[in-house]
């Protein structure tokens, strides 16, 4: 039990939850749907019980559910109206939860289970975009908020990587399709946030493509050797964390001299450290893309 989070501030369940401080004391004092230990100087804490409560709460809520309603029920009941709900509604929301919880306990069992149970309507792909990349643009917020550790994040990321990877090994023996073209996909250096790089491996190989996935924090200078081997050649990155801001434009000018100067070459780029970058001042041969679905759809 040394290993998992029994204690969260009311700003933990804002975050993690959605539902803000102000609504969850309504809430408490309206209703008593929750009871809060206090601090000798009157400040909230909540168990884990409590944050799996709310979440439940929350889920009832989004779903037509009103809160005087939910106040009614009996504390067994709400868990059982959230399975009835996901069983035959929109699943995604009460998924997410599910795996936040495991990733809160780092519970193995839990994120398995959800995700077998996601696998028995949904395809791999569908259950990326609905639910992983969800749960990912909201775990980084949480990180930065000190609600979880390093440990929680790279414990949900671990085991999205390993389901990537065990659907992308699948393709590994089909024949890609005779074209010409190779798509490159890499890291810049320092740069190790590939989730997102490794999904993308996995549509284009899904889709026939010729990939060669070099991964983490890959030297600029090391990448013209894939020019000696291959005539046409897209190359495709994520900036997470690196390049900073202020080299941004350096990099890709500097990617453009060193690597693109054949007409069969490009560069494909996406990432959150992209978004204040004026499209209009990059070179010919450079895209930037706001989505992975975008790219993808643009191939």
């Amino acid at each position: 039990m040394n290993n998992i989070k029994v204690n969260f501030s009311i700003r933990d369940l804002e975050n993690l939850t959605g539902i803000k401080a102000h609504t969850i004391r309504i809430w408490e004092k309206r209703y008593n749907l929750l009871s809060p230990n206090r601090s000798d100087t009157n400040i909230r804490n909540y168990s884990l019980t409590s944050f799996q409560k709310l979440l439940n709460i929350s889920y009832l809520n989004n779903n037509g559910f009103k809160i005087s309603k939910i106040a009614d029920l009996k504390e067994e009941e709400i868990p059982i109206k959230v399975r009835e709900i996901a069983s035959r509604a929109k699943i995604e929301d009460h998924a997410i939860n599910a795996l936040k919880m495991a990733m809160i306990n780092f519970d193995q069992v839990l994120f398995y289970s959800t995700y077998n149970n996601l696998l028995e309507n949904k395809t791999f792909s569908e259950i990326f975009y609905s639910v992983f990349l969800p749960l990912l643009n909201e775990i980084g917020l949480l990180w930065q908020t000190n609600t979880i550790t390093p440990a929680h994040e790279h414990f949900l990321s671990v085991h999205i990587k390993q389901k990537i990877l065990l659907n992308t090994e699948r393709l590994q023996l089909l024949e890609p399709k005779p074209i010409s073209k190779t798509f490159v996909l890499f890291l810049p250096e320092n740069e190790i946030h590939d989730i997102g790089l490794l999904f993308i491996n996995y549509q284009l190989r899904s889709k026939g493509y010729h990939t060669i996935f070099l991964g983490e924090s890959v030297p600029m200078e090391s990448l013209s050797d894939l020019l000696e081997f291959f005539n046409e050649v897209t190359f495709i990155s994520y900036f997470t964390v690196y390049p900073e801001e202020n080299s941004i434009s350096e990099y890709i000018n500097n990617f453009n001299n060193l690597l693109l100067n054949k007409d069969s070459t490009e560069l494909l780029l996406l990432g959150k450290k992209l978004s204040t970058t004026n499209e209009n001042n990059l070179p010919k041969k450079v895209s930037i893309f706001n989505s992975i679905e975008n790219l993808v759809k643009d191939l």
